[in-house]
């Protein structure tokens, strides 16, 4: 029998295929903005632990500079996988490789950088919050308070409007659909600039549950079919330039339940809630979008004014 963590993960599919990682490693945009991040932060004779290690490159990046690399990895496919490719490459003898769960690991020393990217769009899906979290209270427990440095640093997360085209060679599907940040489509319309509703900082406690009610102003006529979740990844602030090495996610474009007819000037409420590390679906159930009647809201405002003495 499974524990509820272990059902769930299989249900979301956490333990991802081997062809997968192989074509983060094609992924230019990730791999660049690690590479800076890790290497402004690992110090020559730096002690590393890297939770979740996939094939192991984020480690290899550390281990340029690092003494020591505590690369942990649940799945036992991908732990042999990267053993084989740190093998090949110079500095990998410097990556320990480790069977074991990050919910549950402890490196045998304190270290000065810890690197996790078990990311998805929203925090959705993979389980960073909860096991850095999770890891922090652990680490205290054993070392004291002072925290390593964490890779990345924090998370922004925004919500978008769209006019979003479901038209598949005349298939009308409103689907869930991911695209490149900064590649235009002509399926994709946005009506308005994107809301923050979340700031992780991973060196403060942070909730494991996510809730947000606001609101949009609709910038361009159109109608509203989905909104787009944007999250951008802080792996390094430089502070010395008042910057950042960031890396975003790809977006993720949510059908609305009922799509809405909009103007500029009109306002759209949204409310949402979920639990970092759940599924999609708990976020599209959750989602809540309505076209505030402004007009209503003016006359109310002229009727209940108080009278200006003459």
């Amino acid at each position: 029998m499974l524990n509820e963590r272990e059902a769930e993960s299989c249900y979301l599919g956490q333990f991802i295929p081997l062809q997968y990682h192989h074509n983060m490693l094609m992924d230019a945009n990730r791999m660049d903005n690690f590479k800076a991040a890790i290497q402004r932060q690992v110090f020559d004779g730096a002690k590393v632990l890297e939770l979740g290690g996939g094939t192991g490159v984020l480690s290899w990046f550390a281990a340029q500079s690092a003494a020591k690399v505590y690369c942990v990895e649940f799945n036992p496919d991908m732990v042999a996988e990267a053993r084989r490719l740190l093998a090949k490459n110079r500095y990998g003898e410097r990556v320990e490789v480790i069977h074991a769960d990050a919910f549950e690991y402890l490196p045998p020393e304190p270290v000065d950088v810890v690197i996790c990217e078990m990311i998805h769009v929203g925090m959705l899906r993979e389980k960073q919050v909860e096991v850095i979290e999770n890891f922090k209270k652990r680490y205290a427990a054993k070392f004291g308070d002072k925290m390593p440095v964490f890779i990345p640093e924090a998370v922004v997360m925004a919500v978008q409007p769209l006019q979003q085209t479901y038209d598949f060679l005349g298939y009308q599907a409103p689907i869930i659909q991911f695209t490149q940040p900064g590649v235009f489509s002509a399926d994709t319309r946005e009506l308005g600039q994107p809301a923050l509703y979340s700031v992780i900082d991973f060196c403060q406690p942070n909730d494991l549950h996510i809730s947000w009610q606001g609101s949009i102003t609709i910038e361009q006529a159109g109608t509203l079919t989905a909104l787009r979740f944007v999250t951008k990844n802080i792996l390094a602030v430089l502070m010395e330039t008042s910057s950042t090495i960031d890396w975003l996610n790809h977006y993720m474009a949510l059908p609305v339940a009922e799509p809405l007819a909009v103007k500029p000037g009109d306002v759209i409420d949204i409310s949402f809630q979920y639990r970092t590390g759940g599924s999609i679906q708990s976020l599209q159930n959750a989602l809540q979008v309505s076209l505030r009647n402004t007009l209503t809201e003016a006359i109310a405002d002229i009727v209940t004014a108080p009278a200006v003495a003459a």
